[in-house]
């Protein structure tokens, strides 16, 4: 397999001049930096079996609350954490 691979991308003329003003302001290639970017991107998308194992028994879970009738809408726990705010920004807690 080739050492490099090419990559072609597109953007605006304004993005592309800011991009390549910040990789001189860092002394760097901007090469390196798309690589370091797409490096950290792939990275992020690499899902343990573990932690896959973990979330689906925990939406497993929420969906069977909610089921049961267990389940608090969005609307509820909202005023329930803004009161909580209130309470904290007047010294209470």
């Amino acid at each position: 397999m080739a050492k490099n691979a090419v990559v072609e991308i597109t953007l605006d003329p304004e993005l592309h001049a800011e991009f390549l003003a910040a990789a001189k302001a860092e002394n760097r290639a901007a090469g390196e930096i798309v690589s370091d970017l797409v490096r950290d991107y792939v990275e992020q998308q690499h899902v343990s079996p573990e932690y896959a194992s973990f979330l689906e028994s925990k939406v497993a879970v929420a969906r069977q609350s909610i089921a049961a009738g267990k389940g608090r809408s969005n609307e509820a726990v909202e005023a329930t954490f803004a009161a909580l705010r209130k309470k904290i920004e007047n010294g209470g807690l």
